[in-house]
C-alpha cells in the first residue's frame, strides 16, 4: 500500500511540473513578458503577475477570454486571451502563483514598504 501511495505522490509532483513548464512556455509564447516583465515583476502600469493568487489569476484571465474588462487599459488583454483554453488557463496561473526567479533562486517580494513622505 505505501509503495502505491509513493508512486501516486510522485506522479503528482512530476505532473505540477509539468503544468508550470508549459505555463512557463505558454508565457514567453504569448509575449506576456512584454509587459508584465521577463520576472513576471510588472512594467510600467501593467501589473505584477508573480505568486499572486491563483483563483484571482484564473478568474481574470476567464474574464478577458469572454471579452469583459474592468477598464479600458484591461481590454487589450482580450485579444491575448480570447483563444486560451482552460487548460491553458491553468498552466498560465500555475506558473505565475509558483514562480521562482531561476537567477536567484527566489519568490519576488511583493512587501514593498515606503517610509516617509516620499521625500520633498
Amino acid at each position: 500500500m505505501r509503495f502505491f501511495l509513493l508512486i501516486f505522490l510522485t506522479f503528482l509532483t512530476l505532473n505540477a511540473d509539468s503544468v508550470y513548464e508549459k505555463g512557463k512556455n505558454l508565457y514567453k509564447e504569448k509575449g506576456c513578458g512584454s509587459c508584465h516583465g521577463l520576472k513576471l515583476e510588472g512594467m510600467h502600469r501593467y501589473p505584477y503577475l508573480a505568486n499572486r493568487a491563483k483563483g484571482f489569476l484564473t478568474y481574470k484571465l476567464k474574464r478577458f477570454r469572454s471579452q469583459n474588462a474592468d477598464n479600458q487599459q484591461q481590454e487589450m488583454m482580450i485579444p491575448f486571451a480570447m483563444n486560451l483554453s482552460d487548460e491553458q488557463i491553468e498552466a498560465l496561473t500555475t506558473y505565475m502563483n509558483k514562480y521562482v526567479d531561476e537567477s536567484s533562486n527566489g519568490r519576488y517580494d511583493d512587501s514593498f514598504y515606503q517610509e516617509g513622505d516620499g521625500g520633498s
